[in-house]
C-alpha cells in the first residue's frame, strides 16, 4: 500500500510536464486524473468482494497487475483519450492495493478494542508513500522523460508483490460466515447511518484528489518565491516546482501522526464526533489558506496543517463501518461508502481543471471545497454507533 500510494500520490507532478509536452489545456490532464479516481472507487467494492470470495492475496495480485499495465500503457499514450481510458487500469490497480482490501485484512487481524489504533496506523503507511512520491517524481523527472518514470513505478509496482507471502489475515467467525453479503447490504442499505456515512465521505474525495492533482502546478504558478539563503534554499528547494512537490511530501509527513492520532482517539472517543471536528478543521484551513496570499511560508503551515488531518478520517470511517456492520463484509461495505469518496475525488480533480481552463486561477473551486468539507462535518452529527449482529442467512 505504501509503494502505491506513492506513486499515486506523485501524478499532480506529472501535470505541467504532460500539457507543455502535448500541448493540451488543463483539464485534459485533470480529466484522465478524474477517471483514474472514479474507476477506483468503483473498483473498491468489487476487489472487496474478490478478496472476500477468493482471497486477500489473489485481489491484491490482480490490483497490482492492472496499476504496473495502466502506467506501461499511459506512457506510450499520446493523445487525451488515450490517456484517460488507460487510467481506468490505474484506478482498478489502486483499488486491489489500496484501502479497502488492506484495512479490511488489518480490521480482521485485531480485537476490537485495537482496531482503530491498527487501522490508523496502517493508514499511515499511505501517508509514508506520499512523504516521498511525489519528491521522487520530482528528482527521476529531471534525469528521465515522464513516459520512463512510469515505467520505472510500473517496474516498482510488480517488485511489491514479493511482500504478499508475509501476509496474514484470520478467517472469519462461524455466525460471520452464515450471513450473506446480500443480507448485509440489505441492512446497511436500510441503516439511515450508513447513508450518512457514504454522503459524509465525499468531502473527503473531493478535497484530497484536489489538492494532490492540482497542488503542485497550484504553487508553481501563484506561490511568491523562494527566498535565497533561506531554510528553503539550504534544503535544495530553490523553485515553486520544487516546492510543490515538497509540499505533497509534507502533507503525508504530517498525516503519518494525524493518522496514528486519530486511530488512538478512535479507540476512546465517539468516531462520528471526531469525524466531525476533522472535517470542521479542513474548512477552516482551507478557507484561510486562500484568503491568504501566498507565500513559502503559508504553503508550509497549511501542508503541515492539512497534513494533520489528510487521512485521519480514513481510520475512523473504516472503524465506524467495521463496528457498527461487522468484519465479515467490511471490505465490500467500506469499498461502497469509499465510492463516494471517489465521487468527491473525479469531481475534485476535474473541476478543478475545468474552471481553471475557465477562469484562469482555482479560486472558485477551492471554494467549493471548503462547502463540501462543512456539509461532511455536519452530516456525520446523526450517526448511530451502536452495532448490529450479523444474521444468519
Amino acid at each position: 500500500m505504501m509503494l502505491g500510494f506513492a506513486i499515486r500520490a506523485s501524478f499532480g507532478v506529472f501535470q505541467i510536464p504532460i500539457a507543455e509536452e502535448f500541448g493540451w489545456p488543463r483539464a485534459e490532464f485533470s480529466l484522465a486524473i478524474a477517471i483514474q479516481n472514479l474507476a477506483w472507487g468503483i473498483g473498491q467494492p468489487i476487489f472487496g468482494a474478490i478478496a472476500e470470495k477468493l482471497g486477500d492475496r489473489k485481489a491484491i495480485t490482480l490490483g497490482a497487475i492492472l496499476y504496473a499495465a495502466g502506467l506501461v500503457l499511459s506512457s506510450f499514450a499520446i493523445t487525451p483519450g488515450a490517456h484517460q481510458f488507460y487510467e481506468i487500469l490505474v484506478g482498478f490497480g489502486i483499488a486491489g492495493t489500496g484501502f479497502g482490501v488492506i484495512l479490511a485484512m488489518v480490521g480482521r487481524a485485531t480485537s476490537d478494542e485495537n482496531r482503530s489504533m491498527a487501522l490508523g496506523i496502517a493508514t499511515a503507511a499511505g501517508s509514508a508513500g506520499q512523504v516521498f512520491g511525489a519528491p521522487a517524481a520530482e528528482l527521476l523527472l529531471g534525469f528521465f522523460p515522464w513516459q520512463t518514470v512510469f515505467l520505472i513505478f510500473a517496474a516498482v509496482m510488480l517488485l511489491s508483490l514479493f511482500a504478499l507471502p508475509f501476509m496474514r489475515a484470520p478467517a472469519a467467525t462461524r455466525l460471520e460466515l452464515e450471513e450473506s453479503l446480500g443480507g448485509a447490504l440489505k441492512r446497511a442499505f436500510k441503516d439511515p447511518s450508513y447513508t450518512l456515512i457514504f454522503l459524509g465521505f465525499f468531502s473527503c474525495g473531493y478535497q484530497l484528489a484536489f489538492i494532490t492533482a492540482h497542488f503542485p502546478a497550484f504553487i508553481t504558478e501563484v506561490c511568491g518565491p523562494i527566498a535565497a539563503g533561506g531554510v528553503l534554499a539550504g534544503m535544495g528547494i530553490t523553485t515553486t516546482s520544487a516546492l510543490g512537490a515538497f509540499s505533497i511530501a509534507l502533507i503525508g509527513l504530517a498525516n503519518i501522526g494525524g493518522t496514528v492520532m486519530a486511530g488512538y482517539l478512535g479507540k476512546r472517543h465517539s468516531k462520528k464526533y471526531l469525524l466531525a471536528g476533522i472535517y470542521t478543521g479542513r474548512t477552516l484551513v482551507a478557507a484561510w489558506f486562500i484568503l491568504t496570499p501566498m507565500t513559502p511560508a503559508t504553503v508550509i503551515i497549511f501542508s503541515l496543517a492539512m497534513g494533520s488531518l489528510w487521512l485521519a478520517t480514513v481510520p475512523l470511517t473504516s472503524g465506524l463501518v467495521a463496528h457498527i456492520y461487522g468484519l465479515r463484509y467490511m471490505g465490500t461495505l467500506y469499498g461502497i461508502v469509499f465510492f463516494s469518496h471517489q465521487l468527491g475525488s473525479f469531481l475534485g480533480v476535474w473541476l478543478g481543471g475545468k474552471l481553471y481552463d475557465i477562469t484562469g486561477d482555482y479560486t472558485l473551486v477551492w471554494w467549493v471545497g471548503v462547502g463540501v468539507g462543512a456539509f461532511s462535518a455536519i452530516v456525520h452529527l446523526p450517526v448511530r454507533e451502536k452495532p448490529w449482529s450479523p444474521q444468519p442467512a
